[in-house]
């Protein structure tokens, strides 16, 4: 397991176990009373070093390279999954990942911003940062959604759009303002769920939902701490600062109302117990979506249009 710097406490007594069960019991040396000990040891050090993350430590636990990511989301809740791939129109990105399948039985349409794992897989992805043509991708699979009355679900993690020439040359900003619009005119249901980091425009193209769910620890912002702190400071070493100037925690975006619903992570967060932050998120999906699903088209676009149309209006009329 990888360990975040303010961890070390934490991963120091899990290598204290990791020796002890290394060793023989041939010996009659009976280990197992010290394991358990120090096994509550770290438990209660990883309750109360997580009880009280601050801004900063919480976008390293978005990041973290454990975390589950938009392909182990769809392997676990969407079965018969066939991906769709290309914006018709310049070629195929694989940061975004889309497709049909089924959810809890459900036909739907899902999208999402794809990291990677390791090197391999994350200059294959782009590190989860789409060019024009992966959010012309998502705009065309909204449409075929809403076209043939499939949910869309749609997952985000990334730093934030691509900035590269290339793609500032074929119209980043407007394949984003499109994807946005995209989700904003369609008639199904659209749930977005914010699974690590949610950077900028680049996630708010796909995260324009009737709902909008964020892992306990996973971040929401304007722009990453580092570019805010060198835009402000002029230095990337006051990331900190920024970060809690930015308000970027689910806890500062649900008070704020921006998103809708914070889904618990596992004790230390979703990269200690995968399995069991994919399934609450699946869980919270479906509650969300078994009520969508019951509403009228007009009125899940309409809805969905005033909740962002009402957005920072509080306190100013």
């Amino acid at each position: 397991m990888n360990f975040l710097d303010f961890e070390k406490p934490i991963a120091e007594l899990e290598g204290k176990i990791a020796d002890l069960r290394h060793m023989s019991d041939g010996d009659g040396i009976n280990i197992a009373e010290e394991v358990s000990r120090l096994q509550q040891k770290v438990e209660r050090r990883i309750r109360e070093t997580y009880a009280k993350l601050t801004p900063w430590q919480k976008t390293q636990v978005a990041r973290h390279p454990d975390r589950p990511h938009c392909l182990d989301y769809i392997k676990a809740l969407i079965t018969e999954f066939m991906p769709l791939a290309g914006d018709r129109s310049f070629g195929e990105d694989s940061a975004v990942i889309g497709g049909i399948g089924r959810f809890k039985g459900r036909s739907v349409m899902v999208i999402g911003l794809e990291k990677g794992h390791d090197t391999e897989s994350r200059v294959k992805h782009n590190f989860g940062m789409a060019r024009p043509e992966g959010y012309r991708k998502a705009r065309r699979l909204m449409e075929m959604a809403d076209r043939f009355g499939l949910p869309i679900l749609t997952l985000v993690d990334t730093a934030g759009a691509y900035p590269g020439v290339g793609a500032e040359e074929r119209g980043q900003a407007e394949a984003i303002a499109r994807s946005i619009e995209a989700c904003l005119r369609v008639k199904v249901p659209l749930i977005s769920v914010v699974i690590g980091e949610g950077g900028s425009g680049g996630a708010i193209a796909l995260a324009a939902g009737n709902v909008i769910v964020m892992l306990e620890h996973s971040i929401y912002s304007v722009i990453s701490p580092e570019g805010c702190a060198s835009i402000l400071w002029r230095s990337g070493d006051q990331a900190q600062s920024a970060a809690e100037a930015l308000r970027l925690t689910a806890q500062d975006l649900k008070r704020l109302n921006v998103i809708d619903e914070i889904v618990p992570e596992p004790l230390g967060g979703a990269h200690r117990s995968r399995d069991a932050a994919m399934q609450a998120v699946g869980e919270a999906i479906e509650r969300h979506l078994s009520q969508m699903v019951k509403e009228k088209p007009d009125v899940l676009r309409t809805r969905r249009r005033e909740k962002f149309l009402a957005m920072g209006r509080n306190g100013l009329e």
